[in-house]
C-alpha cells in the first residue's frame, strides 16, 4: 500500500469517536487505507447484492452475524444501517467501533445529521497526492502528472491511463448519477461532462452551455450538483471580501482528478499536455487539488478560494486562515519570468492581509523577487503548510 498521509488523523477519529465516516471519490483507495489501519475490524462491503440484501431484510440479525468492530464500505447503499449504528454507539459507547465508508456524499451526510450527529468524525479522501507519490517513488514531470492523474489504479495498479479512466468513467461516473437522478439523455450528460472538461479553471456559465447541451441550465445545474456530490468536480469558490472593486461571484469548477479531465479532453500522452489549448487550465487544476488535499488530509476546512474582478484582476488561488490570505499565482511555464507575478501586485494593493505571495510554476528556479517568491509545482503542499503553520 502507498502511505497516505491522512492516516495520522483517521487514527486520531477513531481514538475519539465510535463512528468515523471517511468519504471521496470511488477507487480513490477509502477501501485499502482502512483495510490497512484496521487489519483486526471484519470487512463487509455493501456493493455485494447479497450482503446488501441481508442488512436491507434483516438489519438486527446483520449485526448479529457480523458484530463490532466493523468496516462498513460503501455505507449510502444501505443508508437504514446508520439507525442501528446509532442505538449500538450510544449503548457501548466505545470509541473506533465503526468506519464507515461512502462515495455518494448527499445520502450520508443526509443519514449522518439525523442519526450519527456528534457520534462520528468525518474525513475526505481524495486520490494521491504529489507528495505521497514520491514518497512511495513514484517521480514525473509536469506532462506526465497532467496526463496519469492521481488515481491510485493509474500508479499503484499500474493500470494504463487511458484504460483506467475510460473505464471509470463508464462504471463508476454514469452509474452513479444515474443512481442518483434519472438521466433521459445518456449523450448530452457526456457532452457536458465534456463540456466541463473543456472549461476546467474557468467560470462555468451554465445558461451558456445549455445551449450547446441542448438542455435547459436547471437541468445542468441538477446534473452538476451529481457531480460535485459523486465527487468528480469541486467548487472553487470566489473570494468575497470588499476590497473596493466589484467582483465576480461565479464559482470555477475543477476535476477531482486531472487525469480523468485530460481523458475527457483526448489526451492520451504526456507530449500532448503542453500542446494542448486548455493545458494552462490542467495545471492550475493540478496544483488546486493538491492545496486542496494538503487541507483535507489534514482534517481542515479548504478555506480555498480565487479572486476575479470585473476590471479582470484575477489571482488564482487565495488561501485564508486567520484573517490571513496567502495568495498563489499558478502557471504551467518552466521558464522564470517576473512577469508571472504581475497580477499579485497588483492584488497586494488592493489589501493589507495579504502575505507570502508566491508563483507557482513549473521551472525548478527558486526566486525571490519584488516580495513574491517563485516555486515549483511539487512545493504546493509544502507552500500552503508552511503558511498554516505560521499564522495559527
Amino acid at each position: 500500500m502507498y502511505p497516505r498521509h491522512i492516516t495520522p488523523h483517521l487514527e486520531r477519529l477513531a481514538a475519539q469517536f465510535p463512528v468515523v465516516t471517511i468519504l471521496g471519490p470511488r477507487q480513490s483507495g477509502k477501501t485499502t487505507l482502512v483495510r490497512a489501519v484496521f487489519p483486526d475490524y471484519e470487512y463487509l462491503n455493501l456493493e455485494l447484492p447479497s450482503l446488501r440484501l441481508e442488512a436491507q431484510s434483516d438489519a438486527l440479525g446483520f449485526f448479529r452475524a457480523h458484530p463490532p468492530p466493523l468496516i462498513l464500505d460503501e455505507i449510502q447503499q444501505v443508508p437504514e444501517l446508520l439507525s442501528y449504528v446509532q442505538v449500538m454507539v450510544d449503548e457501548r459507547r466505545q470509541k473506533g467501533h465503526f468506519i464507515l465508508t461512502g462515495s455518494h456524499q448527499p445520502k450520508l451526510v443526509a443519514g449522518i445529521s439525523q442519526s450519527l450527529a456528534g457520534r462520528t468524525g468525518l474525513l475526505s479522501l481524495l486520490p494521491f497526492s504529489i507528495a505521497e507519490l514520491a514518497d512511495a517513488g513514484v517521480q514525473l514531470e509536469r506532462d506526465g502528472y497532467l496526463h496519469k492523474g492521481f488515481m491510485p489504479g493509474v500508479h499503484a495498479e499500474k493500470i494504463a491511463p487511458e484504460l483506467f479512466y475510460r473505464s471509470y468513467y463508464q462504471t463508476y461516473v454514469e452509474r452513479d448519477v444515474r443512481q442518483l437522478i434519472n438521466i433521459a439523455n445518456q449523450r448530452a450528460f457526456e457532452t457536458f461532462v465534456r463540456l466541463l472538461a473543456g472549461r476546467v479553471g474557468q467560470l462555468v456559465n451554465l445558461h451558456s452551455l445549455a445551449g450547446d447541451v441542448g438542455v435547459s441550465s436547471t437541468t445542468l445545474a441538477s446534473w452538476l450538483s451529481v457531480l460535485e456530490a459523486s465527487f468528480v468536480v469541486f467548487r472553487l469558490p470566489c473570494f468575497f471580501n470588499n476590497f473596493g472593486k466589484r467582483i465576480i461571484k461565479a464559482p470555477k469548477i475543477f476535476f477531482t482528478d486531472v487525469g480523468l479531465a485530460a481523458w475527457l479532453l483526448g489526451i492520451e500522452t504526456p507530449a500532448q499536455v503542453a500542446r494542448d489549448p486548455l493545458f494552462g487550465g490542467l495545471f492550475e487544476n493540478m496544483v488546486v487539488a493538491e492545496a486542496l488535499k494538503f487541507r483535507l488530509n489534514a482534517g481542515k476546512e479548504p478555506e480555498l478560494y480565487f479572486y476575479r474582478d470585473q476590471r479582470g484582476l484575477e489571482v488564482d488561488l487565495l488561501i485564508r486562515q486567520a484573517r490571513r490570505l496567502l495568495p498563489l499565482e499558478i502557471k504551467g511555464g518552466m521558464t522564470y519570468t517576473p512577469s508571472f507575478a504581475k497580477n499579485l501586485h497588483a492584488f497586494l494593493k488592493l489589501t493589507d492581509i495579504a502575505e507570502s505571495p508566491t508563483v507557482i510554476y513549473a521551472g525548478e528556479q527558486r526566486a525571490f523577487t519584488e516580495g513574491i517568491a517563485y516555486r515549483n509545482f511539487r512545493e504546493t503542499a509544502h507552500i500552503v503548510g508552511e503558511f498554516f503553520n505560521r499564522v495559527v
